[in-house]
């Protein structure tokens, strides 16, 4: 089984993402930041980011987050160049799915909109009530749900916080060269790629 990470894997949601933080953060009030001096949100839980934003209520900041994100913010980003093609080539030999920090209800409504959730058998993120906002407990919620043996599984992603996940349930893990995680400590990846079109031979030759 692939585990796929959404957010600055598959997708870039940079303009969706910043900019609802940017209007929640006006609508109480709060300063907020650049779209480029937010690019660290995208991948943790937005609980969390909001706290570190200095939020009094962080739950107000995230509904208001999510008026706008559900507003049009969710569908303003784009897929990344060759995700596509390399979906389309690894779904002919591999099962895959989706274990994002996005709850589930909003990520499958991307994957729907963008063409991705056809090659998936499942799609796991968090709950709205923040029910497995821990990576490493939504991917083993993941494993129980799929039965697969995780060392017969690898997860691709960009941030520590799937590299984290991918250790905690002895399994491998690629890291892309693309996303938002260019500050994070990826260095314990068993691979690690620049394009898609690198993907169909590592994970070969990590998983067969």
């Amino acid at each position: 089984m692939i585990f796929w990470d959404l957010d600055g894997t598959l997708t870039d949601p940079k303009p969706g993402i910043t900019g609802s933080v940017i209007k929640a953060l006006n609508d109480l009030g709060l300063p907020a930041p650049s779209a480029d001096d937010l690019e660290w949100v995208i991948g943790p839980a937005l609980l969390w980011s909001f706290k570190e934003l200095g939020a009094p209520d962080p739950e107000a900041a995230l509904d208001a987050y999510r008026t706008h994100y559900t507003g049009g913010g969710m569908y303003d980003c784009t897929v990344y160049d060759g995700i596509p093609r390399v979906l389309e080539d690894l779904a002919a030999q591999h099962r895959m799915s989706i274990a994002t920090a996005k709850p589930h209800a909003y990520a499958r409504k991307i994957t729907a909109h963008f063409g991705l959730a056809q090659h998936m058998a499942h799609e796991f993120g968090p709950e709205l009530d923040g029910t497995r906002n821990d990576k490493a407990e939504l991917l083993a919620h993941a494993l129980t749900i799929t039965g697969d043996d995780p060392t017969r599984c690898v997860m691709i992603g960009d941030r520590h916080y799937d590299l984290k996940a991918a250790r905690a349930n002895n399994m491998a893990f690629i890291a892309v060269g693309w996303g938002y995680g260019g500050q994070d400590d990826l260095s314990d990846a068993d691979a690690h790629i620049e394009t898609p079109d690198e993907l169909p031979g590592v994970i070969s030759s990590l998983i067969g």
